[in-house]
């Protein structure tokens, strides 16, 4: 597990610009890839909208330039800030829950955003989540966390009041999504298997519920069991999906040659991006952009190792996951292996929130790269230092590993 306190750090300037190179560059190849999808995407999805051809794609390049403008910004912006800021920010994003559901502007069977479908606050939930539950792990012990009442309660409060307030927008996916992070974070903070395997038994529970409560939740999953005994008998939606996959093959259509998009793909621009990439560009494109995201989490896990303390650690490792999980989701769905949930594929659906939320926690890990980056320069050329210096500079000198894999 990962060191149990966050020291008090004494602050030194990071000086210079480095970055995580191959970091960068996967982030790169995943922002032509989206904005190619996304133009090839554009003519019918924008007419559907009652709207110019090119609507749709110039939207998205403002949310990339918008985006790559608040990363690079976070990329600067001293990660340790968030002690401070978490709290209003994860209560900003409580309120906004809350007017969601008070405002109720319907699109596609659900009031999931404001102004007019642009801001989706369920995204910045996901964020926050992270980032408050690095903070509030990073300050707790092994003593703390082990506390039934300190560790495992107080972790449910926090998760229950944001899933629910997602869940009755109603968003199940994101709502299991929150939980899903809540756990994978405590694991990453130290907690107990036993309480979380708790927790994972009482988000089962909890899940299995909400969707016997939720109508469409119910339809979803009846039509991913039949679908799983016969594709021809999965929902629409899934088996379109599955046409595009099919048609693609090993090289693809070719771009822009793609024909269920105009046939009736639902979402092609959104939700169902991934199937028109795999007609276009066949297995060969999907596997490409597959191997994109394992490289993503592969980097999102050096930076987490290289971290200068446990809170860059969990919120590196904890932003990327975040971002792969989502992909991984969105791909499992479009190939039928899990009930349709309706999130976006990360840096390639179209949509302004998903694409500013993704940036910006990207923005979050640059910079927690280059602190540690940083921090490895100057431990360099400090000849004198020790090992036990640096670590009781930076970091808690306790006895075992943590589950990044280096010693508290």
């Amino acid at each position: 597990m990962i060191s149990q306190t966050t020291p008090k750090v004494k602050k030194r300037t990071v000086k210079g610009f480095s970055i995580d190179i191959p970091f960068v560059l996967v982030l790169i190849c995943l922002l032509v890839f989206g904005l190619m999808m996304v133009y090839s995407t554009d003519l019918d999805a924008s007419l559907r909208m009652k709207q110019e051809p090119g609507y749709i794609f110039q939207r998205q390049v403002m949310w990339v330039a918008l985006g790559l403008a608040l990363m690079i910004f976070l990329a600067f912006f001293d990660y340790h800030n968030f002690e401070k800021l978490v709290v209003p920010f994860a209560a900003l994003v409580v309120i906004l829950l809350f007017v969601v559901l008070v405002r109720n502007e319907v699109q596609f069977n659900s009031s999931r955003a404001l102004f007019n479908g642009s801001v989706q606050p369920a995204e910045l939930a996901k964020v926050a989540v992270i980032l408050y539950l690095s903070v509030w792990l990073s300050k707790r012990n092994d003593e703390q966390l082990a506390d039934f009442k300190s560790g495992l309660i107080s972790l449910l409060v926090i998760l229950a009041v944001v899933a629910a307030l997602i869940f009755f927008q109603p968003d199940i996916s994101a709502s299991i999504t929150i939980l899903a992070l809540g756990i994978i974070m405590f694991f990453l903070g130290g907690g107990s298997w036993k309480q979380i395997l708790l927790l994972i038994g009482i988000g089962g529970v909890t899940g299995l519920l909400a969707i016997q409560f939720y109508t469409t939740g119910r339809v979803r999953v009846a039509e991913y069991l039949q679908g799983l005994q016969d594709p021809t008998l999965g929902s629409y939606h899934i088996r379109r999906t599955f046409e595009s996959v099919i048609k693609g093959g090993i090289f693809g259509v070719g771009l822009g040659n793609a024909n269920t998009k105009f046939t009736g793909l639902p979402l092609p621009h959104t939700d169902s991006i991934f199937a028109v990439l795999a007609e276009e560009t066949g297995l060969f494109g999907s596997f490409i952009l597959i191997g994109l995201y394992i490289l993503l989490i592969w980097r999102g896990y050096k930076i987490a190792q290289k971290a200068p303390d446990r809170l860059g650690s969990l919120m590196a490792f904890g932003l990327t996951g975040w971002i792969v999980i989502e992909a991984l989701l969105n791909i499992a769905v479009i190939v039928g292996l899990f009930p349709f949930a309706g999130n976006s594929l990360p840096f390639i659906s179209a949509g302004g929130s998903s694409m500013v939320t993704n940036l910006a926690a990207i923005g979050i890990i640059m910079n927690i790269a280059r602190q540690g980056e940083g921090l490895k320069i100057q431990e360099r050329s400090q000849a004198s230092a020790t090992v036990d210096l640096r670590r009781r500079d930076w970091r808690r000198s306790v006895s075992g590993a943590d589950r990044f894999g280096k010693a508290g």
